[in-house]
């Protein structure tokens, strides 16, 4: 399907009937109110009365991260293609707008029409990750829908789910009819024409979820149960209806050429966090790093066609006004025809005083050639991703980085004129040693030490090198071949935190080095969510109904009241976070077919205990199991 870039906001509807769901003196108290009116430019207008199925489309957070995410404005995109079907946004209300629409009852409304989401057909949300989960409860709650699902009647909305979460949707599956497995191009078409068929026959909305529990790539938790052994351990986990699968394999587009995207994205009226023209260039990863979910979900790799990614890029620009572009991959520099792309990139960017943003980038990639040409439109830090201080730690986790590949691509960034450089690291990483943790420290003052080396003093310009690391906390995520691991518990993570930052302030260049680290807490939490079953909605309900919400924002988010939750609802997040999962037992994902087998995973595990690291895809099949989509690199390889 062809994107149609539909825009009638000149409509006599979008003119004359078109009203603010908040007055004006709302607007005037809450924080940044163009978060709420809508009208941006690109946004879709129609004419309701013209239309069959009325479509929310939910980023459970607020504006500003909404709007960065590529995926929604691409589903925006397909949706509003199709003529019978009006795709709307909405986001969750800051804390300000949210106390005021409790108090004065105000249903939770669409951007574009400002009408009540409730009197839509259908709420799609996108979980993009575990921490947004009470957002999702906030969101049904403002827009009086009851957030369990079984009590929903006729006239509620279908609550539907997608994204990178629904990968483990068990936590969630209370509150939601149904989710979408996969990439959304390919069976929405058909979901919205079953729908429409369902509601000519009046077949009622339990017939309707009961066909298209029957599509591929819809999951409807209602149609399963799940069984549990004495030690909270899953016994089984099956369908309670003839007729309904007992698998669910996931959506994938096979073919990149004829895929739709958004040449003309919604343009916000206020800053947000990724605030440019987004180019997806390819989808999946050939790389095979044994801690990435989306390395593993999102295969095999397809890429786009390079005269269509120039095509739409020159629309891009002309479409949004944006002063930067950015390349979107899992791994940019596996793009085959990455060096053309960036030549015409320089070119039409230079031409308009544009910057190219350029992430993902591996270390062992870099030439100084590209990040010369970079630089010449405009300059910015580089970053880097190393994810562990050792080589011996880098091949448990399959990174496929040496010390000798990271310092060279370093010095070619320093050579281009750089001198801010981040890293990126991970804390808490299966079999780590405190040599490990420390070798984090020892590579960053190699890097900062081999900055001085090079660019000799009346070069620098007065410039400091500054190195930036950073260590997240590791999270074992379903479908990784780390998935029975146990995690760190808080003190634990905090310990690996404070060692790091004690061998850096003992290297010779610390004052070149600056040591982030995150949330130790909020990342345990994370990792119980992420692997958990079922009986942890009621918790999830629990922390709502405390006031927990915004979780994802550090200031907001309350380790006690989960703690609280849990212990109340007599589960345990040692039972979820912290022990080591038999090979054999039953995960709450397993019914899940991603494409990537149960056997591969384990042989990946079996090799990170042996210190092995396996080639990436382009080099050697692994076996993984995504040749069965037979489509992109394990189709052209062949």
């Amino acid at each position: 399907m062809e994107s149609q870039g539909i825009n009638t906001s000149k409509s006599t509807y979008a003119l004359q009937e078109r009203k603010l769901a908040l007055s004006h003196d709302i607007l005037m108290t809450v924080e940044k109110p163009a978060r709420y009116i809508g009208g941006e430019v690109n946004a879709v207008m129609k004419d309701p009365s013209k239309v069959k199925v009325r479509f929310a489309m939910c980023f459970p957070d607020v504006y500003e991260i909404g709007m960065s995410h590529l995926g929604l404005q691409i589903l925006y995109d397909m949706f509003n293609a199709m003529e019978d079907v009006w795709c709307e946004r909405v986001f969750s209300p800051w804390v300000d707008l949210d106390e005021v629409m409790r108090r004065s009852h105000i249903p939770l409304f669409a951007l574009e029409s400002q009408d009540p989401v409730k009197d839509f057909d259908f709420l799609g949300v996108t979980i993009q990750y575990e921490m947004c989960y009470t957002n999702i409860l906030q969101v049904l709650d403002l827009a009086q829908i009851p957030l369990n699902a079984l009590e929903r009647g006729e006239n509620c909305p279908i609550v539907i789910g997608g994204g990178p979460c629904t990968y483990n949707p068990e936590p969630l599956a209370d509150f939601f009819d149904m989710f979408y497995l996969g990439e959304g191009e390919t069976r929405y078409r058909e979901l919205m024409t079953l729908y429409e068929e369902c509601r000519e026959q009046q077949l009622g909305r339990v017939e309707f979820l009961r066909r298209a529990a029957r599509l591929p790539g819809i999951y409807v938790p209602r149609f399963y149960q799940t069984d549990y052994r004495e030690d909270g351990t899953i016994e089984r986990f099956f369908p309670v209806e003839e007729g309904i699968p007992s698998s669910v394999r996931k959506e994938i587009v096979k073919d990149m050429k004829h895929v739709c995207y958004p040449t003309k994205p919604v343009v916000p009226f206020i800053k947000v966090t990724q605030d440019r023209a987004v180019l997806e260039i390819q989808r999946g990863c050939i790389r095979g790093c044994r801690f990435c979910q989306a390395g593993q979900i999102y295969r095999p790799v397809r890429e786009r066609e390079l005269e269509t990614l120039k095509q739409y890029a020159v629309e891009l620009l002309k479409n949004t006004g944006h002063e930067e572009i950015s390349l979107s991959s899992l791994s940019s520099s596996d793009y085959s025809g990455l060096q053309e792309l960036i030549d015409f990139l320089i070119e039409e960017c230079s031409r308009q005083h544009t910057n190219i943003s350029l992430p993902s980038l591996r270390i062992d990639a870099f030439s100084l050639d590209v990040m010369g040409k970079v630089q010449d439109v405009k300059k910015s830090s580089l970053t880097f991703a190393p994810e562990a201080g050792s080589q011996r730690l880098r091949n448990v986790i399959n990174k496929g980085l040496t010390e000798e590949n990271i310092l060279n691509g370093a010095a070619l960034a320093f050579q281009g004129g750089w001198t801010r450089v981040k890293l990126y690291f991970m804390l808490g990483l299966p079999t780590e040693t405190p040599e490990d943790i420390r070798g984090i420290a020892e590579l960053s003052n190699k890097i900062a030490a081999l900055y001085f080396d090079l660019i000799p003093k009346e070069k620098r310009g007065g410039n400091r090198v500054q190195i930036v690391a950073s260590t997240s906390f590791f999270v074992p995520k379903p479908f990784t071949p780390f998935q029975w691991v146990p995690q760190c518990t808080k003190e634990e993570f905090l310990d690996k935190a404070y060692a790091t930052r004690t061998a850096v302030m003992e290297q010779l260049n610390h004052k070149s080095i600056k040591y982030n680290w995150h949330e130790a807490d909020a990342s345990v939490m994370e990792g119980v969510l992420a692997r958990g079953d079922r009986r942890l909605g009621q918790v999830i309900r629990k922390v709502y109904e405390d006031g927990g919400f915004f979780d994802a924002w550090g200031e907001h988010y309350d380790n006690d009241r989960w703690l609280k939750a849990v212990e109340e609802c007599g589960l345990s997040v040692a039972f979820y976070a912290h022990r080591e999962r038999p090979l054999d037992e039953i995960l709450p994902w397993d019914f899940i077919d991603c494409g990537v087998t149960k056997q591969f995973l384990r042989r990946e595990w079996e090799k990170a205990l042996r210190e092995e690291p396996s080639e990436n895809c382009s080099q050697k099949c692994q076996g993984c199991g995504a040749a069965s989509f037979d489509c992109g690199i394990c189709f052209t390889s062949k």
